[in-house]
């Protein structure tokens, strides 16, 4: 994996895609979890709660061993561009060397429920902008991994974040997720450089209409619920 262009490319956009995590197979036997019921905590209708439309479900503890070792691999890899941003912006960085640690620190602050996300979008199915913030302790980054492949399974569904940038006009990043890649991107806010120095750029995500087919992702979160 090249951590320094990912590293590169979330200060440039906020976001940055990584070579492949999984196999096509790996992402189908994910995919197909989500018709277990008992690995799941809660599923959420977005159109009822009016999120968009599509359905995910939240993984409980005993996560599947695939999930749990990609997040697992991932977190000590993203901890040194967390511990950067909140040097930059004078705050403090609380996340310690080992996850299980830390999660340990989100359940002492009362958030105790598993985040980790399985997605399904159907044709016209959609996710609005928002941001995936449980509680006061929160990972500044976070994974979606794609498991379907864009234009053959699936059409529209592009992976969208919005920055709200210091004194001017937001902007859009929009994002295609290969299938079996990961897409590392900012969970509330980020650096950027203004006159004044650093500035926290707030930053929302949400994914763009699927026009047909079926779009499902994999939603790895640093921190508990």
């Amino acid at each position: 994996m090249d951590w320094p262009g990912v590293a590169a490319g979330l200060d440039a956009d906020g976001c940055a895609l990584t070579s492949a995590l999984l196999t096509p197979a790996e992402c189908g036997r994910i995919a197909a979890l989500y018709e277990d019921d008992g690995l799941f905590r809660t599923t959420v209708d977005m159109a009822r709660h009016r999120f968009g439309s599509g359905r995910y479900r939240y993984f409980g503890h005993d996560l599947p061993a695939p999930v749990a070792e990609l997040r697992a691999a991932l977190y000590p890899r993203l901890l040194p561009i967390a511990r950067e941003w909140a040097a930059r912006l004078g705050r403090p960085a609380p996340w310690p060397d080992d996850l299980g640690t830390w999660i340990e620190q989100c359940h002492a602050a009362g958030q105790t429920k598993s985040a980790q996300i399985l997605l399904r979008y159907g044709s016209g199915d959609w996710n609005a902008l928002h941001r995936d913030v449980f509680g006061d302790l929160v990972f500044p980054l976070q994974v979606v991994i794609g498991l379907d492949v864009h234009g053959r399974d699936y059409t529209g569904g592009e992976f969208l974040l919005v920055e709200q940038r210091p004194r001017a006009q937001s902007r859009g990043t929009v994002t295609v997720l290969p299938q079996g890649h990961g897409l590392v991107f900012t969970t509330r806010d980020r650096p950027v450089r203004s006159a004044r120095g650093w500035s926290a750029a707030p930053v929302r995500h949400g994914v763009s209409t699927v026009h047909s087919g079926l779009r499902r992702a994999l939603g790895l979160v640093f921190h508990d619920a």
